[in-house]
């Protein structure tokens, strides 16, 4: 005998989340979303990701201003809009926004302040970009593993094995008596690395590190939908909205990015000591 729908209106709103993330994320949804990032959002990328540093401080400055009982501070911390708003982000905020005006026709949204709604949408395209970055940084991680067998969690780490790579191979083709002589000689001596030409290479990284990101969602986008964490991701929203939680939360995804960044620092730092 067939048992009857659950109609409870929790399970009501998993199913529109489910419908939703599939929509949006799916490898259909992210082409159509990524089309938006054909344009502006390239130039818009390499500040974002510079600016990355200084949103973690801003989000972690805010609660302790709450502690300290300066709650005007706070709030106006709180309120800064850190990174440039780029078109793919837009889009993703007005198909969040348009899906909750969905759910509360449905009686299934969360009976929370207009504003509310709208920062929490604010802070879930943030969420995504961080996990563009942290995206990014796998990438980057991956491709020190594969080139030079040794971890490069970021631009960092990576620019100094690829310019020493740059500078052996045009001094190689520079060497007096030929380019096999050449091999010979700066295998056994390498050739010197210029600050000039590290710093160069770190720059184009950074550069084309930007431009991954910003793409990175064609990958990340249908890997988060197979394993849930989307549509998790969006459940967490709507039961902070629940409970009525104003102040933003600094999502893990942001502390996981900014970890990358410093742990990228922070082993190149220990190779230059060490060397």
């Amino acid at each position: 005998m067939l048992q009857p729908a659950d109609t409870r209106p929790m399970t009501r709103r998993e199913t529109e989340v489910r419908r939703f993330v599939r929509d949006r994320y799916g490898l259909r949804g992210t082409l159509a979303l990524h089309r938006h990032a054909l344009g502006l959002d390239l130039l818009r990328a390499p500040v974002n990701v510079m600016l990355s540093p200084l949103f973690l401080l801003v989000r972690l400055g805010a609660p302790i201003l709450r502690r300290l009982r300066l709650l005007r501070a706070a709030d106006w911390l709180a309120g800064r809009q850190i990174f440039l708003k780029s078109d793919v982000a837009r889009q993703i905020r007005a198909d969040l926004a348009y899906f909750i005006d969905d759910l509360a026709d449905k009686d299934l949204a969360p009976k929370a302040p207009p504003e509310s709604i709208a920062r929490a949408v604010a802070d879930y395209a943030e969420t995504r970009n961080a996990v563009a970055e942290i995206s990014t940084s796998l990438i980057v991680l991956v491709a020190g593993l594969v080139l030079f067998h040794r971890p490069t969690p970021g631009v960092i780490s990576l620019a100094g094995p690829i310019a020493h790579l740059q500078a052996q191979a045009q001094a190689v083709r520079d060497f007096a008596l030929g380019t096999w002589a050449g091999r010979m000689w700066y295998w056994a001596f390498p050739a010197e690395l210029s600050t000039a030409k590290l710093v160069l290479t770190g720059i184009g990284l950074a550069m084309l590190a930007s431009v991954i990101t910003t793409f990175a969602g064609l990958i990340a986008d249908p890997v988060q939908l197979w394993t849930g964490i989307h549509r998790r991701r969006v459940m967490r929203l709507l039961r902070r909205l629940d409970r009525a939680e104003n102040a933003p939360a600094l999502e893990r995804e942001h502390v996981l990015a900014r970890l990358g960044d410093l742990s990228d620092l922070a082993l190149s730092l220990w190779r230059s000591l060490k060397g």
